[in-house]
């Protein structure tokens, strides 16, 4: 897989962003090619449906005629049953660091090499979005960043939490966190937080809750993706992670070419 499960991005709502239209693809011969480019890097694709719901898959194959899609279906049955009665599958990945999120419609069953698949119509646009504003950092799991959070707890009045860093930016962050053992809330604001960055002191912010969104892992495993963005953050606290983000890029680039 071209990347982790946990580093799938929250989806753009393309009717409310009006800045992204110039990256929309809309060009038959573009979106086969792009969507060919998914299947042979087996990009790993966040699939977003109803209401907060979501699942782990990944494109298989295009039709001979170019016309129908295949991708893998859900392991849980009560997830695939949605996904077949949603109105649309939001699929949303990433390749090189470059968003790609696109919708299908009219979804369909079938079996394939002894799995369940799903089938539905090429899309008649994607979203191709490279922007420098846009870029989040996803974080290797070898370093083993934390953000530890002090929220109000399901059964207890306060309780702290430490949930594995997904992704960073300037802006804000991305946390995986199990379900049920806090109350998030999007709008609240989150005081006393710690971010816990390799190599580098723990820093004290507040975060602001932006979104919430329920991810299946390949296990099954349900978590939380809690995308956060920060509050007042000091430029102190700022250039300690525009620097992790430097020298993470700059060591992943030095493995790509050989260097490391």
């Amino acid at each position: 897989m071209t990347m982790n499960a946990e580093n799938t991005p929250a989806p753009i709502d393309t009717d409310r962003d009006d800045t992204v239209a110039k990256f929309v693809l809309s060009g038959r011969r573009q979106i086969r090619q792009l969507l060919q480019e998914l299947i042979d890097r087996h990009a790993l694709i966040g699939g977003h449906f109803g209401s907060g719901g979501s699942f782990l898959t990944a494109l298989l194959e295009l039709s001979d005629d170019e016309e129908t899609i295949t991708l893998d279906a859900s392991p849980d049955p009560e997830t695939h049953r949605r996904v077949l009665s949603a109105s649309k599958l939001l699929c949303v990945t990433q390749l090189d660091r470059i968003r790609i999120q696109f919708a299908l419609h009219d979804l369909d069953e079938g079996r394939q090499d002894g799995r369940n698949v799903l089938y539905a119509p090429v899309p008649t646009e994607m979203l191709r979005l490279q922007r420098r504003d846009a870029f989040r950092l996803p974080v290797p799991l070898s370093h083993a960043a934390t953000c530890l959070i002090r929220t109000k707890g399901v059964a207890e009045p306060k309780v702290e939490v430490v949930g594995r860093l997904l992704d960073v930016s300037v802006g804000g962050i991305a946390l995986q966190l199990p379900p049920d053992v806090a109350e998030f809330v999007i709008g609240s604001r989150l005081e006393d937080c710690q971010l816990r960055l390799p190599n580098i002191d723990p820093i004290p912010l507040q975060l602001r809750v932006c979104n919430i969104s329920r991810q299946e892992q390949r296990s099954g495993a349900l978590m939380l993706r809690i995308g956060m963005s920060f509050a007042d953050l000091p430029r102190s606290a700022e250039n300690a992670i525009q620097r992790y983000i430097f020298n993470t890029e700059r060591e992943r680039n030095a493995r790509e070419r050989g260097g490391l």
